[in-house]
């Protein structure tokens, strides 16, 4: 049926939002449900460059209409899409746009999940960028005081500069996961912490840094 077609809805909805001698100001809650349909059609259909598109107009909508959350929904549903598409530069992109979504709702659990996303979505393709990408969601979560829920965080960025052989930067993330488990009172993740720091070093047959970094910590 035409009115269930995600083409014909798309195109509906671009002509609810431009302007003409006819119509002098846009529908954007019509468009956007419009958009919201034809995404889920468009992804049914396994269509999903066009679902991605379709996400990204949903989105744009929700802003339009002053609701961040669900703007940022859809942003994270259009990401979902680009994973699937292996188009990294989107997937991160688009998360990024999620985060910065979220955080107008003053959600920044939310929006560091965001992040996270991405990061472990491109980890294996661009590790530097997922580095960064997991560095960010911690901060959010330390500014917000929730450093419990950004220890796991912290060992995925040591286990990337383990998989690069950064074996000093890899003792630095470990150091900072240790401060972070000694500010919420997470006294076994920050001995582990520690010790995975020497032991780090011991792999990398640093033994003059392993008695050092051993004897820092245990001070």
């Amino acid at each position: 049926m035409s009115g269930s077609d995600p083409g014909k809805l798309i195109s509906k909805a671009d002509n609810l939002t431009t302007l003409s001698l006819t119509r002098w100001s846009a529908d954007w809650e019509s468009a956007t449900r419009l958009y919201e349909q034809a995404a889920n059609g468009f992804r049914v259909s396994k269509d999903y460059e066009k679902a991605k598109l379709a996400f990204e107009k949903a989105s744009k909508g929700r802003e339009m209409l002053s609701s961040p959350w669900d703007a940022a929904k859809s942003m994270e549903s259009a990401a979902a899409l680009a994973k699937e598409l292996r188009n990294w530069t989107e997937v991160i992109d688009f998360y990024r746009k999620a985060s910065e979504l979220y955080m107008q709702c003053d959600r920044p659990q939310f929006a560091s999940d965001s992040l996270a996303k991405a990061a472990r979505a491109v980890e294996d393709a661009l590790p530097s960028d997922a580095i960064k990408l997991y560095s960010d969601a911690c901060v959010l979560l330390e500014d917000d005081r929730k450093e419990q829920m950004a220890l796991d965080l912290y060992h995925a960025v040591t286990n990337i500069y383990v998989k690069l052989e950064k074996y000093t930067d890899a003792v630095a993330f470990l150091l900072k996961l240790g401060l972070a488990a000694d500010k919420c009172n997470a006294t076994n993740s920050q001995c582990k912490a520690y010790l995975s720091a020497v032991i780090v070093y011991l792999y990398a047959h640093d033994l003059k840094q392993a008695e050092k970094c051993y004897n820092d910590c245990s001070q």
